[in-house]
This record gives structure tokens, sequence and C-alpha cells, in this order.
């Protein structure tokens, strides 16, 4: 079910052999309730608690594909989820600053993180913050629908970085792709519609 998956992402457009494999790598069931686990491997979005959803496989494919990781990339990531992304993004060989809102959400996908062997530093808090302490980073990828670009976020980004963000405050948004070009400069590139759960701003739970 794994590699059908896997080919149905590939014919979707996903061309970096390296997330296809990550894919292969990390099996999807382990972040699913138990009755989930025989449709982990279609392309669907599934509930996973506190009111949040694992993404489609495709979603968690193309931002992925869209931050072009090479191995050391330093990624802070917004939404630590069900672990499974963050999971996604070790297995390519970057650093990973995760950070997550909800609290039985960030122990659990902490938990499983471990369980894969994987060393990301996992975060309970306000993702609208971000990490100043470990900042700056190579790339920032927000797995949630932000109204607007943070730029709290954005300043945690090196020249040069860039962020991959679904933008919108209704049920669809639009995947951007922002270059931070100088401290106060930046350029965006809109890449497709997609549906996420939204960003929300000091609710912490």
């Amino acid at each position: 079910m794994r590699r059908q998956l896997i080919s149905e992402l590939a014919a979707k457009g996903i061309e970096d052999q390296r997330v296809l494999d990550a894919f292969d790598a990390i099996p999807r069931h382990f972040f699913l309730d138990n009755a989930f686990a025989e449709q982990a491997y279609t392309n669907m979005a599934f509930q996973i608690g506190s009111g949040q959803t694992i993404s489609h496989p495709y979603t968690v494919a193309f931002q992925t594909q869209l931050l072009e990781i090479k191995k050391g990339d330093k990624i802070l990531e917004i939404g630590s989820g069900s672990g499974f992304q963050t999971c996604v993004l070790c297995e390519l060989g970057a650093k990973v600053f995760s950070i997550e809102r909800h609290k039985e959400l960030h122990l659990k996908a902490k938990g499983i993180v471990r369980h894969f062997g994987y060393s990301a530093r996992l975060s309970f808090g306000d993702g609208y913050k971000g990490l100043p302490t470990f900042a700056p980073f190579d790339k920032v990828i927000i797995t949630c629908g932000a109204p607007e670009i943070p730029m709290e976020l954005l300043n945690q980004l090196k020249i040069g970085g860039l962020m991959i963000i679904p933008v919108g405050a209704g049920e669809k948004q639009m995947m951007k792709r922002v270059i931070k070009t100088s401290e106060s400069e930046y350029t965006e590139e809109d890449l497709g519609v997609f549906s996420f759960v939204p960003m929300l701003e000091d609710r912490v739970k």
C-alpha cells in the first residue's frame, strides 16, 4: 500500500526521489489511530485529535519538495501535529525545530519522533512566536493556514532562506514560497490552492 501511495505521489508531480524515499521509509499508519490503519496510505487527511488533522500525503510531499532540503538545513516547523512531517524532514537530513500549540499532540509527536530514532527538537508553544532562541533558520515550513505571512517568523529566517506557507483566512489557502532577500524585503510566489486547519495566535492549549 505504501508503494502504491508513492506511485500516486509521483504521478501527481512529486519528482524529488528523496522525498518519495522518505515516504517509503516512514510508515504513515504509525501516526494514525488503529481504526484508520488500512486507509493510512490513501491520499486523505485524518483527524488526529485536538481538532487537528494529519495532512494529505500529497500536501506533505508537496511542501517538503518545495523546501529543497539539503542535508544539515536548519528548519523551523510550525505545527508538529502527528509528527509525520517532522519525521519526513529528519529523514531528509534536516535539523528540525518544531513547535506545537496543543500539549496533547506535542507529547504524542515527541514520543513517536523519538520512537523512530530522530533527534528533532519539539517544543510546546505559540507558533506565531517561533523559536527566536534557535534562530536564524535556513528554512521555515508552516503546516496550518495563516491569515498573512507572520513577520516574527520571517525575522527568524536567514537572508536567502525560504518559507513555505499556506496563506488565507478562509477554508482555502494559497500555498506560497517566500524568499527573504534582505533584512526588510522578501519575494513571494503562489503555488496552488490547499486547505489547512487555521493557524491561531495566543491559543496554546
